[in-house]
């Protein structure tokens, strides 16, 4: 069976019942056994066997000098760029194109000892509920592989759920870390806006955008999180506040003279009939166990819910709009070949390099920001989604003037099959962004939320659930994760 904590791999990495080369080795192999599952774009074996031994060698000449991440062999996701590696995105537009420097958050977990096994697969540019939208084919469920692991980090997700990696390093945009841990029973952080620098991030939507990790538990998840974290000078939207240690968060007990928390749950996420009835009975029981447990447990409603994911998509498609407006042909990436060798228009190469290189679910989102930011709708749409993100953020900042979380369904519905709400699908294709709906607030507002499972359906599908707290705030929220998870 593959490891399911970093605290088991440490425990038998010192008494010596494995070595950095046998975990590697492990995962290989089932890496290899689980093709089908699509997890992966490119599998580093060679470059992982050699870290592994170099890692081994240093424990051997001198324990005391291993990092935080010593053994822990993660993935990261196709959108973190790491120097002579390929990066994709998930594109055909970066067809063949390598990078050229190393993420921020990929160095640090490098400089701790962590080990790359490979990048993953996901949703092109980040855009995306389900891993149908990748270049590299879809990503299958390992729960049921007819079904999708949910997006953009499907891949991540699979991963780790698969037991094919320890741990993965996604983006989060709209729950592109959260929801597809929810579908595969996995554990999804993502960090108050800010928190983790995104030098080295393919960019999406960059107000929205944050890199969140991806494990078995919220102890790992925090120790990753703990690792990316803090002031970086290539970033100038990161936060230089101090770093807690995260995976030491402990609760107070409220049995025993503690503070009991607030929590509020979202009513829409118990009571309407849009939730999935497992869902929504899963959720009830989380509450029932908090009270239980002694915490202050009660209903709030979101008056603004309704203007969620349409604030949401009119703002990402804006900003994809502009981000996505580098990648052109001419520089490096995919180039269009012209009709004729006496075709020397620029602007019919740029066209036809784009709409050959981006597929179908980008394009989409790069003309609806576009036109939402022309001259003639830019008040009606943009500014006007810029008010209603002011008037969320002050609602949300309203509920936790009272409670120390707030919590709901990660997602509506637990994974759907492959194919049923992607596009061209005979059921209306806006269903497929309904599985953000839950996810969406903390990007919108900027604060920090993480997903846990929280049991399973009637056919043994995950699900999850989520748990927001106020901005910076992780060291609580993590805590009170690590409370309610089960193993």
């Amino acid at each position: 069976m593959p490891y399911r904590s970093f605290r088991s791999v440490q425990a038998d990495l010192a008494d010596g019942t494995v070595t950095c080369r046998g975990l590697v080795s492990q995962y290989l192999a089932r890496i290899a056994d689980q093709t089908h599952l699509n997890a992966f774009t490119e599998v580093y074996a060679d470059e992982a066997l050699t870290r592994a031994d170099e890692l081994d060698a240093r424990r051997v000449a001198n324990p005391d000098s291993v990092g935080r991440l010593h053994g822990m062999v993660i993935g990261v996701k196709d959108v973190l760029s790491h120097a002579g590696h390929g990066l994709r995105a998930g594109s055909n537009i970066l067809n063949g194109f390598t990078a050229q420097f190393t993420a921020t958050a990929v160095e640090r977990l490098l400089a701790e000892d962590a080990i790359i096994i490979g990048r993953q697969n996901c949703d092109e540019f980040a855009m995306g509920s389900s891993n149908e939208s990748s270049a590299f084919g879809v990503v299958c469920n390992a729960a049921d592989p007819e079904r999708v692991p949910g997006g953009s980090s499907g891949g991540s997700a699979v991963a780790v759920q698969a037991g094919l990696c320890l741990a993965s390093i996604g983006s989060d945009t709209g729950g592109s870390v959260r929801q597809p841990a929810a579908f595969c029973g996995v554990v999804g952080l993502k960090p108050t806006y800010g928190r983790v620098s995104r030098w080295g991030l393919v960019a999406y939507a960059s107000s929205f955008d944050c890199i969140g990790p991806i494990a078995n538990n919220p102890t790992d998840a925090a120790l990753l999180l703990e690792v990316m974290a803090g002031a970086d000078d290539f970033d100038s939207t990161v936060s230089t506040r101090p770093v807690a240690a995260y995976a030491q968060a402990k609760l107070p007990d409220p049995t025993n003279g503690g503070r009991s928390m607030r929590v509020a749950y979202l009513v829409d996420g118990v009571e309407s009939e849009g939730v999935d009835p497992d869902v929504r009975q899963a959720t009830q029981g989380a509450i029932d166990r908090l009270r239980a447990a002694g915490h202050v447990v009660e209903p709030v409603t979101l008056s603004l819910l309704k203007y969620l994911l349409p604030t949401y998509y009119i703002l990402t498609t804006a900003e994809a709009s502009s981000n996505l407006s580098r990648f052109d042909g001419v520089r490096y990436g995919y180039r269009a070949q012209p009709a004729s060798d006496t075709q020397t228009d620029l602007v019919a190469m740029y066209k036809q390099s784009r709409t050959e290189g981006f597929g179908p679910e980008v394009r989409k989102r790069i003309l609806l920001g576009t036109f939402a930011l022309s001259a003639s709708y830019y008040d009606a749409y943009y500014t006007k989604a810029q008010q209603i993100r002011r008037l969320i953020r002050d609602e949300t900042e309203r509920i936790f003037a009272d409670y120390d979380f707030l919590l709901t369904p990660t997602t509506p519905t637990t994974a759907f099959r492959l194919g049923e709400k992607s596009a061209g699908a005979e059921t209306d294709p806006l269903q497929m962004y309904l599985a953000d709906l839950f996810t969406v607030q903390a990007n919108v507002t900027g604060y920090p939320a993480i997903s846990i499972p929280n049991g399973t359906d009637g056919v043994g599908l995950p699900i999850g659930i989520q748990l927001m707290a106020s901005p910076f705030a992780e060291e609580n929220l993590i805590a009170m994760a690590e409370s309610m998870f089960v193993v």
